[in-house]
This record gives C-alpha cells, structure tokens and sequence, in this order.
C-alpha cells in the first residue's frame, strides 16, 4: 500500500509540474510600495535592492505606512504587462502578493494594510492580472513572504521596530500568514505556482501545515523550494546563480535584468540582450528554468530597458522556441566550461546553439549516435546541411552567414538516446557570458 501511495504521489507531482517542465522561461515582478522611494529615503542612495529599502534604511514601520497613501499607480495596465510576457515568449508570471514589508498588493481581509484600503488606487491589481493571464494563456503564480513581515509584531525581519525576544512567530503565522495564503488560493481561480521567499526560522510542521493548506486548495499548484525544509516540488537556486553544470531533478533560477529586482531610479546597469540570451540557453541546457524580473514604477509602468530586452529575446523565440520550451539537458556535460555553444534535447534530436559561428565547419565532438539529417531551425524548409560522420566526430557544413547575429541553432536528428564520449576538454574557459553576479539580496 505504501509503495502504491508514493507512485500515485509521484504521478501526481509529475503532473503538476508538467507545465512548468515545458514553460522553461517566465516573467518575475516585484512590485509594492517600495518603487515609491525607488532606492531613495530621505535625499540618501540607499545601497542594496530596492525592495529592501525599509530594512537597508530602517525605516520605521509608521514612517514607511505612509507610503501607502501616496501609491497610485494610474498607468498600470495588467493587458500590456502580460502582452510584453508573451511576446517575450513566456510561460508564467509570478507577482509579489506580499514582499517582506509586510503590504498586501491584493484586497486582503486579514489585513487593512493592503492596495485596495490603504491606497488612493483602491483596486485590486492582482485580479486584473489574473483575468489577463487566463486570457493569453500564461499561467497566474503569486510571490508570498511567509516568514519575513517587516509590519508585523510578531514576524521575522524587523528588528528596529520589534525585539526579537518578545515575538511569536506562530501568532503571525496563523493570524497572517496562513490566512493570506488562502486568500491566494481562493480568490484568483487557478494558480500554476506559489513562490515562498527566506524561509529562516519557520519550523518543518509550520511548513508542513502550509504546504498542505495549498494541496488542499489547489492540488496542482506547484510550490517552489524556498518553502523550507526541503518541502517544495522543485529546487531553488540563488539569486541570480547559475551551475556550472547539469543538475539533475527540477530547479530554476530566478535573476534580474538590472542589479534590483523592485525598482530603484539610478539602477541602469542593464544586461545586454546577448548576455541574458546565454543565461536562457545556458540554464535550460543544464535543465533548470530561467525566472527573470521585472520592477514597475510607482506609477505602474515596466521600464522601457526591460521591455526592449524581453522583446528581443521573444523575436529570437518565436523562430527558435522548439530549441528551448520541453527541452532536456545537453549530453556534453564536458563542455559546459566554454561559451562557444551549448546543446539542449529531444528525443531523436539535438539542438546545437551556436554563439560563436565557426567558418565552414562545426565539429560536434564525442557524438557517437547515427546522424539522419541536419539543418538550420531558422530555416523553415529544414533544407539539409552536409554531415561527415567518422568515429567519435560529426562535422556539419554551415552556411558562411549566421541566421541570428547572437545565437543560432543546428538540429541534429540522430538515432536512439544520445551517446557522447567524453574527450579532453578544451583549453578555453570562463568567457564573456560566463558572470555570475552576486546574491542580490541577503542569504536566508
């Protein structure tokens, strides 16, 4: 019996996160009350995050309240936000329902301290999204703090308000917490994924009884990794952390554009478009998903830098988003040193992405499987290249001109399961892609 229940929990765990195995690339959004100082307090440059600006400055909770009768973001258009994800060719959009400052982007009844009663807006930005994203087919997911709450007495986080030694985390828990979560899970019909955030001191059975609130709920919602204690349905990488190779099971790794993820003013250092396009590959290569963020304005509007980039990697999808949505990791795990290519999978092919555009020959090197044919996915007839397979080796003939100025991808249709034979590797190393940035905000 219970080796039958822990095959159907299998099953179901894999049908859960069917989806979100296929999605690949989604959109984060960290918006609140924060985008107002905007990385600011006072006529200071407060260093860090923008969403972590009440706890970088310490902000008093009754002075960052104030915040909230100043927030009304006319410009937002909940349309236009998840349009720009789709044609950026992704899957989910995951918002911040609650970040650490403890306000509730959504019309809560737990608490006043919300968007919809606290604010001139007075409406619910998240139900709006919510009808967007069923309409365009992205699937709705939702950022919940369940640990930190800076505004509140008894959560973890605050300790220029609140001595520590008098708290009662499990008072916040199941006065806010809980019930919030189930204010989510109730009130914006389907949900593809709740994201915890710092877990730090919830203790296994706090989050037990949160996870089986969402099982209860919404059974096929996912739960990412930064629940705790090892109880989400998938791993979690850093901020902005890349591996340097495969990892097996399902991760993924959330990142920014710029250097924040809420929005701060004179925070332009932008990734460019090559950069972030490497991230992508690089991530679905080594079988993870690429979460990337967004910060709105006060005002509602996504900055124009992160449109244009969302953009451009949505038109490089739209021709090569075969190589990308359901892919597997690549069989070269040897060459995951080097920034000339990467290889992602199908059953029966191999999607060669190609940074670098080699003069007349591309060797793919250990490949010991049967090659049927090769072409050019930006080719929509799929005209064949010449292949020269000898043992150990595949040499394809290309074109003398890349289809794509920053990647182009080379489909190999081979025979069976892909066999590589590990080779010595190549002397180059690291490369103008490779950075990984540091954490962007503090460890847990």
């Amino acid at each position: 019996m219970a080796q039958n229940q822990l095959v159907e929990s299998q099953r179901q765990k894999d049908h859960r996160l069917g989806w979100w195995r296929e999605a690949k690339f989604g959109m984060f959004i960290h918006w609140g009350l924060y985008a107002i100082p905007a990385g600011v307090w006072k006529g200071q440059e407060i260093p860090g995050v923008g969403e972590w600006i009440m706890n970088r400055a310490r902000i008093p909770v009754r002075e960052y309240e104030q915040l909230a009768k100043q927030f009304n973001p006319v410009k937002f258009n909940a349309e236009e936000w998840v349009r720009l994800a789709k044609e950026a060719g992704m899957k989910y959009l995951v918002i911040t329902a609650k970040h650490h400052d403890g306000f509730a982007m959504y019309d809560s009844k737990v608490s006043d301290y919300d968007i919809v009663d606290a604010t001139p807006f007075a409406r619910d930005p998240m139900k709006e999204l919510a009808k967007a994203c069923q309409k365009a087919g992205i699937k709705f997911c939702f950022y919940y703090s369940h640990v930190q709450d800076w505004h509140h007495p008894d959560a973890a986080g605050n300790t220029w308000d609140y001595d520590p030694e008098k708290q009662n985390f499990a008072r916040y828990f199941e006065e806010k917490a809980k019930p919030q979560v189930r204010e989510l899970l109730t009130q914006y019909g389907p949900l593809g994924l709740l994201w915890f955030d710092t877990p730090r001191n919830i203790s296994r059975e706090q989050g037990e009884e949160m996870v089986a609130l969402v099982r209860q709920l919404q059974p096929y919602c996912i739960i990412n990794g930064r629940i705790g204690h090892g109880l989400g349905d998938y791993r979690q990488m850093g901020d902005n952390q890349i591996p340097p190779n495969v990892v097996e099971g399902d991760w993924e790794t959330p990142a920014t554009i710029n250097d924040t993820w809420g929005y701060k003013k004179n925070d332009h250092n932008w990734k460019p478009v090559e950069v972030l396009l490497f991230k992508l590959v690089d991530i679905v290569s080594k079988g993870g998903n690429y979460l990337l963020n967004v910060g709105p304005t006060a005002e509602g509007i996504i900055p124009q830098p992160s449109g244009e980039r969302l953009l451009a990697l949505g038109r490089w999808l739209k021709v090569n988003g075969e190589a990308i949505y359901g892919t597997g990791p690549t069989p070269f795990r040897q060459h995951l040193n080097q920034t000339k290519w990467r290889c992602t999978t199908k059953p029966g092919k191999l999607y060669l992405h190609l940074f670098e555009w080699p003069e007349g020959t591309f060797e793919v090197p250990g490949l010991n499987n049967p090659v049927k044919r090769a072409y050019l996915l930006a080719d929509p007839e799929h005209k064949p290249l010449a292949v020269v397979q000898t043992e150990g080796k595949v040499g394809i003939t290309l074109p003398p001109a890349a289809p794509d100025p920053i990647c182009s991808v080379v489909v190999l249709e081979i025979k069976g399961k892909p066999e590589v034979t590990i080779l010595p590797l190549p002397q180059e190393a690291g490369g103008k892609y490779r950075e990984v940035p540091p954490r962007s905000s503090p460890p847990n």
